[in-house]
């Protein structure tokens, strides 16, 4: 093989693979529904520049401390702007949660968020993460709210009893849209 195959080759292999990738697109063929699967590296791509964002620029410490106030306002809160996806203790996923991808993580059951860092999930609400269904809520809360949220999820593992108790609260809003949808009826 010559320098001129291999470069010929090579401006090919540059000018081919592209091409290959925008057709895969323009031709319909990229899985872009909601319960399809994900593209070809799609999670190791987004969880990389994620991971490598909060490493670079999530707040080390919170200013808020978890305290009993703090985590009680962090309810109010989180019943208000984040249950509708992330769900209640003892509930089951709401239809907007449930017609989301990727799944939105049901954060007071199972793995939760209790070992990240209190300043990593204040990121992650605060800015939002792209092609997740996560939105930004900059501008929207205060970063005091912010950090009440997170310091109730970073403590959701050891919360006292009062907190537990307004996280079980019945919340008339995420149990309507809890509920199974009853198939519609054809005409």
């Amino acid at each position: 093989m010559t320098w001129r195959g291999f470069i010929l080759g090579f401006i090919i292999g540059l000018i081919i693979v592209p091409v290959l990738g925008l057709l895969y697109f323009m031709f319909g063929m990229a899985p872009v529904a909601t319960a399809s699967s994900p593209m070809p590296l799609e999670k190791f791509l987004a969880n990389t520049a994620l991971h490598a964002a909060i490493a670079r620029s999530a707040p080390k410490q919170s200013p808020v401390p978890a305290t009993e106030e703090n985590l009680l306002a962090g309810v109010m809160t989180y019943r208000d702007y984040c249950a509708v996806c992330h769900g209640l203790p003892g509930t089951e996923r709401t239809a907007i949660a449930r017609g989301e991808f990727p799944k939105p993580p049901q954060l007071f059951q199972d793995h939760g968020v209790t070992d990240d860092p209190v300043g990593e999930t204040f990121w992650k609400t605060k800015n939002g993460i792209r092609l997740s269904g996560m939105p930004a809520f900059d501008g929207a809360l205060t970063d005091e709210q912010i950090w009440r949220v997170s310091q109730l999820l970073a403590t959701a593992d050891k919360l006292p009893a009062s907190v537990q108790q307004q996280l079980r609260t019945p919340n008339s809003a995420v149990e309507a849209i809890s509920r199974p949808t009853p198939p519609a009826t054809q005409k």
